[in-house]
């Protein structure tokens, strides 16, 4: 161990009897938890098992059953898409992260990738319904699992993003009270609510207010009440940044003669949107996570795909397995958001005296 970790320990850790005993006793606890853990999800796990058969994972002795994710990771991961056709879900969500990759270079933030995207887009959405190219259709009331988180994630923030630019401006506008009025009662009230409220609405009542003859499937409804809610949290993010802006900034926007929408292309928003990039992404990571509440109104999103599946009476009791595989899908796409915002800041704050 280097000279400056031994400094640090010694400073921080072990700086006198008390904090030392505090010290030791954390770490022999953490050791006992890390030698169960491992033993449980290693060494003693069952990690393959005859189809449908259990009766290795409730042997005494026995740790986790790797074995049922094994068995059961097609629903898990596509829900009731048939079963013969998942590969089209498989290729869909590899066509998500790929979308996802090629837009993280700041290299890549042409107009060229809003095309990218709207091809990506037209290319998932064939893939998962059918009808083009000789593939079956599969209604969207059969999407389920990971490309169904995916889609409402996706959607959701895009869809949002440039409705809460338009909300936070709106609040801002001093000089259109009856603009400004609209927004902060839209932003109030969206707020007021829980997303589940939402949902329900959305699933419940618009069909209701729908004309005759006219329908909109679950997903599509679900999806227009996570893009509102959105929309208005972030608006609010947005709007911190607008009024962390010095007045300077707009004064000398408004003395190069540019117009208001040039002014907040140009100079307001770049700068605004720089500064709130961490509770953007904090908001970004949040709707990512509460599209599971989609499970409410009946929609197989990863979390229901994995529920559904523990319901099971082969697979009753394993549901530790279930939710942890799926915690860590979750985990690995926050986790990535979290670590791309944290270099994206840097990159961008390049050059700007503090």
């Amino acid at each position: 161990m280097t000279g400056p970790a031994l400094s640090w320990l010694r400073a921080n850790l072990f700086n006198g009897w008390v904090n030392s005993a505090v010290t030791l006793a954390l770490l022999y606890i953490l050791a006992g938890l890390a030698i169960d853990i491992a033993g449980w999800a290693v060494a003693d796990a069952v990690w393959s098992l005859p189809a449908g058969d259990s009766a290795a994972c409730r042997a005494e002795g026995a740790g986790a059953c790797w074995g049922f994710i094994a068995q059961t990771h097609r629903f898990l991961l596509f829900g009731t898409y048939p079963v013969a056709e998942q590969w089209r879900p498989a290729l869909a969500s590899a066509l998500f992260v790929a979308l996802y990759a090629v837009s993280a270079p700041r290299r890549f933030w042409r107009r060229e990738l809003l095309v990218v995207w709207v091809v990506g887009l037209a290319l998932i959405f064939g893939l998962m319904g059918g009808g083009v190219a000789g593939l079956t259709v599969v209604p969207a009331s059969q999407w389920g699992g990971l490309p169904v988180t995916l889609i409402l994630a996706t959607i959701g923030i895009a869809g949002a993003f440039p409705l809460a630019v338009l909300l936070a401006l709106g609040r801002q506008a001093k000089g259109l009270p009856a603009i400004r009025t609209l927004c902060v009662i839209y932003i109030e009230l969206i707020r007021g609510v829980p997303l589940i409220s939402l949902l329900f609405m959305a699933s419940v009542m618009l069909p209701l207010f729908l004309p005759a003859g006219l329908t909109i499937d679950k997903l599509m409804r679900a999806q227009i009440a996570i893009v509102l809610f959105a929309a208005a949290y972030l608006a609010e993010v947005i709007r911190g940044g607008l009024q962390s802006l010095p007045k300077g900034q707009y004064e000398a926007a408004d003395a190069l003669g540019l117009g208001y929408w040039r002014k907040m292309g140009l100079v307001i928003l770049p700068q605004a949107l720089r500064l709130v990039i961490p509770p953007l992404v904090n908001t970004f990571i949040g709707l990512f996570k509460d599209t599971s509440l989609v499970l409410i109104i009946g929609i197989y999103d990863l979390l229901n795909a994995a529920k559904t599946t523990v319901v099971d009476p082969v697979w009753l009791g394993f549901g530790v397995e279930a939710y942890l595989t799926v915690a860590a899908i979750f985990f690995v796409f926050c986790f990535a958001m979290s670590r791309y915002s944290q270099r994206l800041e840097v990159d961008l704050n390049q050059g700007v005296r503090r």
